[in-house]
């Protein structure tokens, strides 16, 4: 007897990936848990190297140098300083850097301060910006000149709050965030969130957040991405930055306790799984998931009619469905109660255990539910 290889936390899931740096590497972590992934950039980062702004600061901050320069990303530090050496005024930049109070955001910005030849004076243990505003604070901002350089995502109250407090803040704008080039593959996962199509969308950036429900505007459809987010679709945030744009529509995230891509992979792989109720059905395990449902810990994947049904019946467990409400929850099935036979036989062929939903003569179908079971899966 051939017994089923251990199915995966997130296999008979989908995962929506907004994000446009380390897409790849996200995608990756999430498949290697059994995921399938839906792609969609919703933004594209540029580069500033030719930017004037970037050029003019630049010049401003070395012949009139900061107390304090906050670098905030990897990816922004590397960009400026490689901006500065394209422009003739790399040395003269990293001198000036070399003589002041130089904060990193987190390791990875302390890793390409000390790969440029410098040396951090402090970093947060917390990696969080409210703890660098706490510290400039605490050591007088009045009159002190501080450098920002941009974090590619909103920082609220921070530069007003050290302007409060009497600092001269110079914001760097290393790079900006645009939307993509190509909106199909957004539109295409905008569509998913809508019709079931994935269980999860994940968010490494708050730009990311913000043109991902400013698309959904675009096409009138903001409100029900907004409900489907609230009940239905994860939204998984990096941090609590990057959940600022949902925050704002009152949609609750979900967020790892580290900052990082693997914990915001293991979140998802923890809550897509922890959201389905299992069921004893005829003598079976069943778990019904995103496109797949597992009985008796094996992966039985569903076509999306069959998952449509599937839904409708799990809904009440052990109830009978009618034919009328299983046509209404089949997408596009029109009015004939016909196409509910047929993705009936579709779905118990998939599943491999035809007695697992049973046909209730003049009414509907019902999910055998066992005798047996708990009476919470047998109530509405």
């Amino acid at each position: 007897m051939t017994v089923p290889a251990e199915v995966k936390p997130l296999e008979g899931f989908s995962v929506g990936v907004t994000a446009a740096r380390r897409a790849d590497e996200l995608s990756t972590l999430l498949e290697r848990r059994g995921a399938v992934v839906h792609r969609a950039p919703a933004l594209r980062i540029v580069p500033l190297h030719d930017d004037d702004e970037l050029l003019n600061t630049t010049k401003q901050l070395i012949g009139d140098p900061p107390d304090v320069v906050v670098a905030t990303t990897a990816i922004g530090f590397r960009g400026w300083v490689e901006a500065a050496d394209g422009w003739g005024l790399g040395d003269a930049l990293l001198d000036r850097l070399a003589g002041v109070e130089l904060l990193a955001r987190g390791p990875k910005v302390r890793g390409a301060i000390r790969a440029a030849g410098l040396t951090e004076a402090w970093s947060p243990a917390s990696e969080s910006m409210a703890e660098v505003l706490d510290r400039l604070l605490a050591e007088g901002a009045e009159g002190r000149r501080v450098a920002l350089q941009q974090h590619g995502e909103p920082l609220p109250g921070f530069v007003e709050a050290l302007r409060a407090a009497g600092a001269v803040v110079v914001v760097v704008p290393v790079y900006r965030w645009m939307a993509p080039e190509d909106p199909a593959p957004l539109d295409r996962l905008l569509d998913a969130v809508l019709s079931h199509g994935v269980d999860a969308v994940t968010f490494t950036s708050a730009p990311a957040a913000a043109s991902f429900l400013d698309r959904a505007a675009a096409r009138h459809r903001l409100d029900e991405v907004l409900d489907a987010l609230r009940h239905t679709v994860l939204p998984a945030c990096v941090g609590p930055l990057t959940a600022l744009p949902l925050d704002r529509h009152d949609v609750p995230t979900f967020q790892p306790e580290r900052y990082r891509l693997g914990p915001l992979v293991q979140l998802v792989a923890l809550e897509l799984p922890g959201r389905v109720r299992p069921l004893p059905v005829a003598g079976h395990r069943v778990e019904i998931r995103g496109h797949a449902v597992v009985i008796d810990g094996e992966l039985r994947p569903v076509p999306p009619a069959g998952m449509a049904l599937l839904r409708a019946l799990a809904h009440r467990p052990g109830w009978v469905v009618s034919r009328a409400d299983l046509l209404r929850a089949l997408p596009g099935a029109g009015s004939d109660e016909h196409a509910v036979e047929t993705a009936m036989t579709r779905v118990r062929t998939a599943l491999g255990v035809p007695k697992l939903i049973q046909t209730v003569v003049k009414r509907g179908y019902r999910l055998s539910l066992d005798p047996s079971a708990d009476t919470k899966y047998a109530t509405p």
